[in-house]
């Protein structure tokens, strides 16, 4: 019989399933959250407006930038202009194949979409999978203006095929990224069959209809149709998504993403078998712990502070984006909140606010970590081996590939050691250092730490298989990092008070 923890422990990572699924691309991450922060009460704002008359203490706010990077906060009802903001970051994006500018491709009487590779992945574990396209495209209404609309095409219509092992035999798989790694999306006599065109047609109806659409309309038209550079049915499936007309996609930015659905595995269902892991799993869990963290009505009554959570986009690509985590976003929020005015008026100095709340903040860099693999047990530290289901993993390294430090890690403890307060448990906590021997990845902690001059720690829930299309985590990790990230929001004021370093 399943105990009362063990449901309290799956519930939470039930849900991440139900995230993950909806979310194959950091839009449809961002749209994600922004659905769980609205239904929670968070009102949303825009970068571009004033915030004087929106933004208030006791306010629950959010905006979003390329609608792919996402910022959500709390206000405490006691805040003072300089005062502290308890911060979690992740990222949203995660390494894909995404679509060329020009996709349509054919070869050896197939139709095939030329891709790029985005980010570090293991891009042989994407063969033989059944993918589907998402992303979003860039759409003309009726009144001439332009939006964007999200697409998910949630069948397989793509698969790259590896070549049969009786034409080479190769000990280890290796191959082209550029010749090799193209999906297939159909056959030419097929899409003939379906359009009516002649076999000495290039790209069926498709192309005939926007160059009429054009021709009609009189148009000059800086590139080509959008039908040429990519496949006619492919554009057609977009604008069916998005419920308009093929001539109507101006352009689009899609990915592929692996169609078979995250789960639950394992004999006692303690694992979770899923693509992204690496960082929606961070992602939703700072979410949540936001949103648990002002649940109680009166959660934000005695609150000096600022809860905040910022989920950045290209964190795999180095972050150098105007929506990654190396740009002005989160330092120009954090500067209008600074002097974001208090309930009562207090006549404070401004002129320092930015860099009084940034010398009492505290970020906590979210990111996955690497869980001790059975079967290559000589790849890591001896003393460090983090397990499954064994609670976050704070992240070291002597030379700064994290932001780790000895502070950080006292207050961290100190706040897991509260969660238990209410009558819940702590939140288990583990360490990793990478082998001396061994290359170390980084995070957007370091370069947030060195822009923000803000203390910060990096951790993560531990997991296998990190940029592989399928990953590897624990359920329990889930509830486990909610739990700590909504304990962290809740405490910090307060905690952050009793460890003294200047």
């Amino acid at each position: 019989m399943t105990s009362k923890l063990a449901q309290n422990f799956k519930q939470p990572a039930l849900d991440f399933l139900s995230f993950v699924n909806a979310s194959p691309t950091p839009f449809h991450a961002v749209q994600s959250a922004k659905e769980l922060l609205a239904k929670a009460g968070f009102q949303e704002l825009k970068e571009k407006d004033s915030w004087a008359s929106t933004c208030r203490p006791g306010g629950k706010y959010y905006l979003t930038r390329n609608s792919s990077t996402i910022v959500a906060f709390a206000v405490g009802k006691k805040w003072k202009p300089g005062n502290s903001i308890s911060m979690i970051g992740a990222h949203t994006d995660s390494p894909v194949l995404r679509i060329k500018p020009v996709s349509n491709k054919r070869g050896e009487g197939f139709v095939q979409v030329g891709v790029e590779t985005y980010g570090g992945g293991i891009w042989h574990t994407w063969f033989d999978r059944d993918l589907g396209v998402a992303g979003r495209a860039m759409v003309r209404t009726g009144d001439g203006s332009i939006v964007q609309k999200l697409i998910k095409i949630d069948r397989p219509i793509l698969r790259i095929p590896t070549l049969a092992i009786h034409l080479d035999r190769q000990e280890t798989f290796s191959f082209n990224k550029e010749t090799q790694l193209f999906p297939i999306a159909g056959l030419v006599s097929a899409e003939l069959n379906r359009t009516g065109a002649a076999s000495g047609t290039s790209n069926g109806t498709g192309d005939k209809d926007a160059k009429a659409g054009e021709e009609e309309k009189g148009e000059f038209s800086p590139l080509k149709a959008i039908t040429e550079r990519h496949h006619p049915y492919i554009v057609e499936l977009i604008a069916a998504e998005a419920g308009v007309k093929p001539l109507d996609i101006i352009d689009f930015e899609m990915i592929l993403f692996d169609t078979q659905k995250s789960a639950l595995g394992g004999l006692l269902e303690e694992f979770i078998f899923s693509p992204r892991l690496d960082n929606l799993n961070s992602s939703f869990c700072a979410t949540v712990g936001l949103i648990d963290s002002v649940a109680d009505a009166s959660a934000l009554d005695d609150e000096p502070s600022i809860r905040l959570i910022a989920l950045f986009d290209h964190e795999e690509i180095g972050s150098r984006t105007a929506q990654g985590a190396d740009s002005n976003v989160l330092p120009a929020i954090i500067r209008r909140l600074s002097v974001l005015p208090a309930s009562t008026p207090d006549n404070a100095d401004l002129s320092t606010a930015y860099e009084e709340t940034l010398s009492t903040s505290f970020l906590l860099s979210a990111d996955m970590a690497h869980a001790v693999h059975p079967n290559y047990t000589g790849k890591y530290e001896s003393d460090h081996r983090p397990e499954i289901n064994k609670g976050p993993v704070i992240k070291i390294n002597a030379n700064a590939r994290y932001a780790t430090n000895s502070p950080g890690i006292v207050l961290l403890q100190e706040v897991a050691r509260k969660a238990a307060e209410g009558g819940g448990e702590g939140v288990p906590l583990q360490l990793f250092v990478v082998r001396n021997d061994s290359s170390c990845g980084s995070t957007i902690g370091p370069m947030l730490s060195a822009a923000l001059g803000t203390r910060t720690l990096d951790l993560g829930n531990p997991q296998l298989s990190m940029h592989s299309i399928r990953e590897t985590g624990g359920t329990h990790d889930v509830a486990h990092s909610i739990r700590l990230f909504t304990s962290f929001f809740q405490h910090y004021s307060k905690t952050s008070q009793t460890i003294f370093v200047d």
